[in-house]
């Protein structure tokens, strides 16, 4: 969906066309919807792709589209100086673009891109939160593992709705500078002791943290939330096991803020493009 609104959002400044969407999906008038790659007679100065990119890297993530769309097709439709964009790109399907002269860009790496989806990404936690939980936020006793971009909004945002917030990470700098906000510190080799007391734990470290020992430590009625990427950081088969309450929340801006979350790549694309403008 968040790329629906980014091509309602270029289209007001570009001519924008639109591949791998059904006709039902995107309706603005000024955007030109191609069915399939052999219906495109025209070359493109830019590709976006989406957040993935792709899920098995040979195809478009185009879960709109009905017929499936070869990466590698898109070259066809590209200017020799098109300017290729994605959300996750790998090796291969840089390699792919780079080799045929192509500039190649991946959103994801931009900061600002970072930052922005992180404001997302929090708002998203926290109705998750309210959704689930039965009781108010403010005065609940919050554990956040990890002190990244996300962590650092999520934490100021529950802060500020009255949770206590603590942060366990394994930098040491990343402890100072919590403590520094406000928030109480734990380091991660000392999780175990501290875990029963928690109402609510959001994980942000996409590697294995909250194991079955450590979730046999929580409260039974404790709320977790994962937000770390693939692979995440629970042991969700044991979570299903011992009937606990988890909520692996991937891709969060895109569900729950799909406006904010295709203005984000917009911002990142057209700062990407102005600073190539500047070194020619």
């Amino acid at each position: 969906m968040r790329q629906t609104y980014l091509a309602e959002m270029l289209s007001k400044k570009y001519k924008v066309y639109a591949l791998g969407f059904d006709k039902n999906i995107i309706k603005c008038d000024s955007i030109t919807l191609f069915e399939n790659i052999a219906q495109c007679n025209i070359r493109v100065d830019c590709i976006i792709m989406p957040l993935p990119c792709s899920t098995d890297g040979i195809f478009l993530n185009a879960p709109f589209c009905r017929k499936s769309i070869p990466i590698e097709t898109l070259t066809t439709i590209a200017t020799e100086d098109c300017t290729i964009f994605g959300g996750g790109i790998s090796k291969d399907i840089n390699e792919m673009f780079a080799s045929r002269g192509l500039k190649v860009f991946d959103f994801t790496k931009r900061e600002e891109f970072n930052v922005y989806n992180a404001i997302a990404t929090s708002e998203g936690a926290i109705q998750i939160t309210l959704e689930e939980l039965p009781e108010t936020i403010s005065g609940q006793k919050v554990l956040i593992l990890g002190f990244g971009r996300i962590s650092k909004v999520l934490a100021n945002t529950l802060k500020n709705m009255g949770a206590l917030v603590t942060i366990s990470a394994r930098k040491y700098s990343d402890l100072a500078w919590a403590e520094v906000y406000g928030y109480n510190s734990l380091h991660i080799s000392k999780l175990e002791s501290s875990l029963p007391c928690y109402n609510i734990v959001y994980n942000t470290i996409p590697t294995m943290i909250l194991d079955a020992y450590r979730l046999n430590l929580l409260n039974k009625d404790c709320l977790i939330i994962d937000l770390a990427s693939r692979p995440g950081g629970v042991d969700f088969q044991y979570c299903n096991d011992k009937n606990l309450k988890v909520i692996w929340a991937l891709s969060l801006p895109g569900k729950t803020s799909p406006v904010s979350a295709g203005r984000y790549i917009g911002i990142a694309v057209e700062n990407i493009l102005n600073d190539i403008s500047k070194e020619n």
